[in-house]
């Protein structure tokens, strides 16, 4: 997907609302058999019924992975099942040596035709030359996470007096476009977007952290939004566990419609 068709979709709906299928097996309704079949008939039910309010779904291949060949098989069912008009990711935070990065591209823009998927930045450039080597994909590079693990390496200062993760942002920035590249910017720090729209103030933005982790909407919005919206927010266990009953589809319509519905007023202010 180019940009100037995601950013259309935004526009159109009115929403930068990313769903993010991180479907724990262990937390599937109980009416639903802990199988691969429940699994896909668990995520085909939340994407019919939020569709309408996001832009975008992100597939945490973890919750996949972990059940070996079925799960490989439930997420390439859930792929499938998205609508060609949503922006789709693979979040995998793959990164490699060059020809082990290549075999990663091919995984997930081939085999699995995803849009996007997210890659970690620590071994450098050759790690992700063979993402970026694809036409109409994008690569999303881990920027500033939310976790407390991130003061580890990314919020060290360098001796240049930059912190380790503004000069990943400026140095990966330089290795693409703003037409292939995104970043990962976490929301429970609202305030660091001002500086990071400093250094990538064209790239749009995979921000996680709001919902079930506490950021802010409206501060995400207020400072990392640029011209073309640039945002894509992230809401999972707060949409897809809205509830856990026979209902859980339509009460993750309900959440999904009400970050859409916050969207929109944020985008007119």
């Amino acid at each position: 997907m180019t940009k100037n068709k995601l950013v259309e979709h935004i526009i159109e709906k009115q929403s930068y609302l990313c769903v993010g299928l991180d479907t724990d097996i262990e937390k599937l309704p109980a009416h639903l058999p802990k199988t691969k079949e429940g699994v896909i008939a668990f995520n085909k039910a939340i994407i019919d019924a939020t569709a309408p309010y996001c832009v975008s779904y992100k597939i945490n291949t973890a919750f996949y992975e972990s059940q070996g060949v079925k799960g490989w098989e439930a997420m390439e069912a859930t792929l499938a099942h998205i609508p060609s008009t949503h922006f789709t990711i693979a979040d995998a935070k793959r990164g490699d040596i060059g020809n082990t990065s290549a075999q990663y591209a091919k995984t997930f823009f081939e085999i699995l035709p995803f849009d996007a998927i997210t890659v970690a930045p620590y071994m450098g450039k050759d790690s992700i030359d063979p993402f970026l080597a694809y036409s109409n994909k994008w690569t999303i590079v881990l920027g500033l996470t939310s976790n407390t693990g991130s003061q580890n390496f990314e919020q060290q200062k360098l001796a240049s007096g930059q912190f380790l993760f503004e000069s990943v942002l400026e140095q990966v920035a330089s290795w693409g476009t703003a037409e292939q590249l995104m970043f990962v910017v976490g929301a429970t720090k609202a305030e660091d977007f001002v500086g990071i729209r400093k250094i990538i103030p064209n790239h749009f933005l995979l921000v996680p952290g709001v919902g079930a982790q506490g950021g802010s909407l409206s501060e995400v919005t207020k400072f990392g939004k640029n011209d073309s919206v640039g945002l894509l927010v992230n809401a999972s266990r707060a949409v897809i566990f809205a509830s856990s009953g026979n209902d859980f589809a339509e009460k993750a319509a309900i959440a999904a419609n009400e970050y859409a519905a916050e969207m929109k007023g944020l985008l007119s202010v």
